[in-house]
């Protein structure tokens, strides 16, 4: 697995989700070599659904891709953005 495969993963989880997986977007920030740091944008109405309760659906993805990224030695971090 690489970045795009854990970007890739992201962008599975997420248009899974949301009811407009046209507008999901996911955009890699930072990379060191160890170190990699994704920033995911949606629709303002997917929000919610990315979020999730007390924030346990994202929080849910941001496992999923530190468990990925750890089986290539990497830690990875997710931050949702607020749509303009």
């Amino acid at each position: 697995m690489n970045d795009d495969s854990l970007q890739g993963l992201i962008e599975f989880v997420v248009k899974s989700l949301v009811d407009n997986p046209d507008q999901v977007s996911i955009r890699r920030v930072s990379a060191g070599e160890h170190k990699v740091r994704y920033e995911l944008r949606v629709a303002k109405e997917d929000m919610g659904r990315v979020i999730g309760k007390r924030g346990r659906v994202a929080n849910s993805i941001r496992q999923l891709l530190n468990v990925a990224a750890a089986r290539q030695g990497k830690q990875a971090s997710l931050d949702v953005i607020d749509p303009l």
